[in-house]
């Protein structure tokens, strides 16, 4: 007899909590990223440097993605510095509106004024949050910086461990400090523009009709654009609007990590670490860009594609028809939220004659089976493959880089193949 956990089952509750973390997508994307990029790099690691900064760089990356928007939203801007430069009496009011859509604060019941003050307010605190990408582009040099100082180390080659010798540039070295303090000093000043420029335009914006189109375009640049070009698409728009959103999203009145917010966090830690890697050799900068932009476009739509092709099989096979049903034009709907599983199953321990728990059970595992399945394709497909594959690359890039060395060496010394040929044998030979 299988022991029971608060009416399930230890491996349906182990489900029901996969489940739950999948409907925030701070705590999804974290998950899935953290999977993704680390576990792979460190099943593979190819040295103890090696591990030891993308340990390093991995966890906060997945930080900064995933919970540094939130945080500085609700917390340290929403709550905190944006909310002192509000007058006392409306404080209250516009903070509680400010987690509602541009849309929505248009249709709203507020004054003119209030709806001013509170589109002015969401665009000072996006202004601010130019912190997070600013942090992000930062973080691979960073990363090299810790390299440097805790393992002495600047070459990739040797962190990498295809540098049998381990010898060190002094003057790369240098380099690789002073350009990673002057880039960690520049975002550091960016970012506090950004704050100062926010709390400006949250205070003062609201009489500025320049200001108040500014912050519309800050928040929803993707509806800006669709109404600029008038793209009639469904799709493209949709797109538009969830992938080019800056705004925050509404989390039952907090604020909650938009697409749009991860993709231009992502981008910029692109063009971030590809700037940092060329300070440690060409190696480093080749293996940045074989490998980190599938692992961009992954970590923006994470397994979407995957997840919306898998749902099209499924439906297709008239599997789990009470969470994958069609419209009337035949689009596959969306699959209900963990919240509404329950209601599903009272509808259905009535009709099968059976208890909501049992129902509730197996729906579980049905969504579970829905998600799961290409989350972890993607894990072995873009973790896995993805890293073994770059790995190699970089280690044949190598090879090939010091057997073109050794080529020239011996066209500029004839002497150098008889050296080589009698260094194996154990013989001397004079060099002319």
């Amino acid at each position: 007899m299988i022991a029971k956990v608060n009416g399930f089952t230890p491996a349906t509750k182990r489900l029901d909590k996969f489940l739950k973390s999948q409907e925030n997508l701070s705590h999804t994307r974290f998950i899935q990223g953290t999977l993704t990029n680390w576990f792979p790099k460190a099943a593979l690691s190819r040295s103890f440097i090696d591990f030891s900064e993308f340990t390093f760089l991995e966890f906060l990356e997945s930080g900064i993605f995933y919970f540094a928007a939130p945080f500085f939203g609700e917390h340290a801007f929403r709550n905190g510095l944006f909310k002192k430069v509000q007058p006392k009496k409306l404080q209250k009011t516009i903070l509680k509106e400010v987690p509602k859509s541009i849309e929505e604060i248009k249709k709203s019941k507020l004054s003119q004024d209030l709806k001013n003050r509170v589109t002015t307010t969401k665009g000072g605190i996006i202004l601010g949050c130019i912190t997070i990408p600013a942090m992000e582009y930062a973080l691979g040099f960073a990363k090299n910086l810790f390299t440097l100082k805790v393992f002495k180390v600047s070459d990739f080659n040797n962190v990498a461990n295809l540098n049998k010798e381990k010898t060190e540039n002094t003057e790369q070295q240098k380099h690789v400090e002073k350009h990673a303090k002057s880039v960690l000093l520049k975002t550091g000043l960016l970012s506090a523009g950004g704050i100062g420029a926010g709390l400006l335009l949250a205070s003062k914006g609201h009489k500025y009709k320049t200001a108040r189109k500014f912050s519309e375009i800050l928040l929803e640049p993707g509806e800006q654009i669709s109404k600029l070009l008038n793209i009639k698409s469904e799709k493209t728009n949709k797109f538009l609007k969830e992938y080019l959103k800056l705004d925050f999203v509404n989390n039952n009145g907090k604020l909650a990590l938009s697409k749009g917010q991860l993709a231009v966090t992502c981008i910029t830690g692109l063009f971030g670490y590809s700037s940092a890697a060329k300070d440690r050799g060409k190696l480093d900068f080749y293996e940045v860009w074989t490998r980190v932009p599938l692992v961009v476009l992954y970590t923006i739509f994470g397994s979407s594609i995957l997840d919306a092709g898998f749902k099209k099989y499924l439906a297709n096979k008239g599997k789990f028809p009470e969470l994958i049903k069609r419209d009337q034009k035949g689009k596959i709907q969306n699959v209900p939220t963990r919240k509404e599983l329950p209601q599903i199953a009272q509808k259905l321990a009535k009709a099968n004659n059976t208890s909501t728990e049992t129902e509730l059970a197996k729906l579980i595992k049905q969504k579970s089976i829905i998600t799961g399945v290409p989350f972890l394709f993607s894990l072995v497909a873009m973790g896995f493959t993805l890293s073994a594959v770059s790995r190699i690359w970089t280690k044949y890039r190598y090879e090939h880089q010091q057997k073109t060395q050794n080529q020239k060496i011996a066209e500029l010394n004839p002497s150098f193949q008889e050296f080589k040929v009698n260094l194996l044998n154990n013989k001397t030979c004079n060099i002319y």
